[in-house]
């Protein structure tokens, strides 16, 4: 399946889970509904992906973890705030940058209408 495609359905499984919830709740209530909704579409999905830095040839786990990887090509960073920062932003390129991914989504849960919180960001590797 290719990025587009699969983002496609992951935007769609993330307007089901609004649809459903409504804004107001905890990130991880988000997150889990979202891992349930993407695996009843038929797409493989992991939830708290280490995401491990590199340097100097050593593979330091240094902590970080990704939301969710979807079909091991999209990352999708979770949040619940007033509006998407540059840090939000920068999170996901770098995630993106560390595990060699093109294609990652910002979805934000605590807008009225999930349209305006969804950023479709690429990795131009």
């Amino acid at each position: 399946m290719k990025e587009n495609h699969i983002t496609g359905i992951i935007i769609g499984a993330a307007i089901e889970v609004h649809k459903q919830l409504g804004p107001g709740l905890l990130e991880s209530a988000y997150k889990e509904c979202l891992l349930f909704e993407l695996q009843q579409r038929g797409l493989i999905v992991s939830s708290e992906v280490p995401c491990p830095i590199v340097y100097k040839s050593v593979e330091l786990d240094h902590g970080y973890r990704m939301d969710l990887l979807v079909e091991n090509k999209i990352v999708v960073e979770l949040k619940t705030v007033e509006h998407i920062s540059p840090i939000h932003e920068a999170q996901l390129l770098t995630y993106m940058k560390l595990g060699d991914y093109k294609v990652g989504l910002i979805i934000n849960f605590h807008v009225a209408a999930l349209k305006n919180g969804i950023k479709r960001m690429v990795n131009n590797l």
